[in-house]
């Protein structure tokens, strides 16, 4: 079902809400309660939510295009096999979410936490991460090549062989982080020893 163009809504109660398959285009919703809600398969195109509730939301093999949630919360929300494309999650907080196997391109997480997430082996290569908080999240053999990770909190975060080459990275991030084996450029290997203050001469 195909529901288009209304009116902006605002503190809806979703809750349980049997919403699977549809299709919603331009739609906007602020401080709205989606818990538990059945969203499988849901199609997103230019939609908004803003401050709205996702925890135990079934949001599985949705698709998302040009769609801002900013400042939700996905607590315990599953996204297996969805889709973000050219989407915002700027300021949304992702708690012991189902993430994998989920696919984001050109997604901005400005100011979204991560924190503890399972976010291993995924590609996350050209997406904006600025201040974000990724701390002791499990970034593991993780393609972030490109990556914008400047003013990450990158504090424990695992990132054994992940692919940071192109990324952009402050120096303080890459002293927080755990990075044995992660691949790295000429440029970054430069920014890592000045932040443990050594000359590369």
């Amino acid at each position: 079902m195909r529901v288009d163009n209304l009116l902006e809504e605002v503190a809806e109660d979703y809750s349980d809400a049997n919403l699977h398959g549809q299709h919603w285009e331009k739609r906007s919703f602020t401080d709205c309660d989606f818990t538990e809600a059945d969203l499988r398969e849901l199609v997103t195109t230019g939609c908004t939510f803003t401050r709205c509730d996702f925890t135990r939301t079934d949001l599985g093999e949705s698709k998302h295009q040009a769609t801002a949630f900013r400042q939700c919360t996905f607590d315990r929300t599953v996204l297996t096999r969805s889709t973000f494309s050219s989407c915002s999650l700027m300021g949304s907080n992702f708690v012991d979410c189902v993430l994998r196997p989920i696919t984001f391109t050109e997604v901005d997480f400005t100011l979204a936490s991560f924190v503890k997430a399972p976010l291993h082996g995924m590609k996350l290569g050209g997406q904006r991460f600025r201040e974000t908080n990724l701390s002791e999240a499990d970034l593991r053999n993780t393609d972030l090549g490109g990556a914008d990770l400047v003013g990450a909190r990158l504090l424990d975060a695992k990132l054994e062989g992940a692919d940071l080459r192109g990324a952009l990275v402050d120096a303080n991030g890459l002293r927080q982080a755990k990075l044995a084996g992660a691949l790295i450029d000429v440029d970054q290997a430069i920014a890592f020893a000045a932040a443990y203050g050594l000359v590369v001469s």
